[in-house]
Order: C-alpha cells, then structure tokens, then sequence
C-alpha cells in the first residue's frame, strides 16, 4: 500500500515517498507532508537554482542554500500562494 500525505502545496491527499529524502529531522517532516509530485517540482526547482546561481552542490554554503530554498518551496509563503491562485481559480470556474 502507498505511503498517503496531504501535500503541503496542493492541499490534497496524494502518494508520498517511499523514504525520508534525508536522515534527519527535515527530511521527516519532508516524508510526511510532501507528495511525489511536489517532490518531483522541487527536483526541477532545484536543477533551475543550481544552474542560475552556478552553484557547486558539495559545498556547505550550497547546501544551506538549497536547504533554505526547499524549506520555502514546500512550507513557507509560496505553497500558501499557489493554494489561493487554485482556489481563485477554481472560484472563476464555478461563475461560469
């Protein structure tokens, strides 16, 4: 059976990961709110910022970085954001 999570940024009951991406108190909580396809956005989320900023991803201050980054993208102002652009959304739907 799925390891089920309500996503932090859908809002919606979906298939989690099979595993905690790391072995800490972070990578739970990752594990217990984050779907596969929230974590499959961040991959590419994360492929842009290394790319764009030309960051070397074994060093610390690279790391931090993207940490912080991660941080925001599942649990900070932008899942909150992108919940009310589809309910807005969902709202002008309903009008029509």
């Amino acid at each position: 059976m799925a390891h089920m999570v309500f996503d932090t940024r859908f809002k919606a009951e979906m298939e989690g990961l099979d595993e905690p991406p790391f072995d800490s108190d972070f990578g739970q909580k990752i594990y217990k709110n984050v779907s596969k396809k929230s974590w499959g956005e961040w991959v590419e989320r994360q492929k842009m910022l290394l790319n764009e900023y030309r960051l070397q991803p074994w060093t610390r201050e690279a790391q931090e970085f993207l940490v912080e980054q991660m941080n925001e993208f599942f649990f900070g102002f932008l899942p909150l954001f992108f919940a009310f652009v589809c309910f807005t959304k969902l709202l002008r739907f309903r009008e029509t």
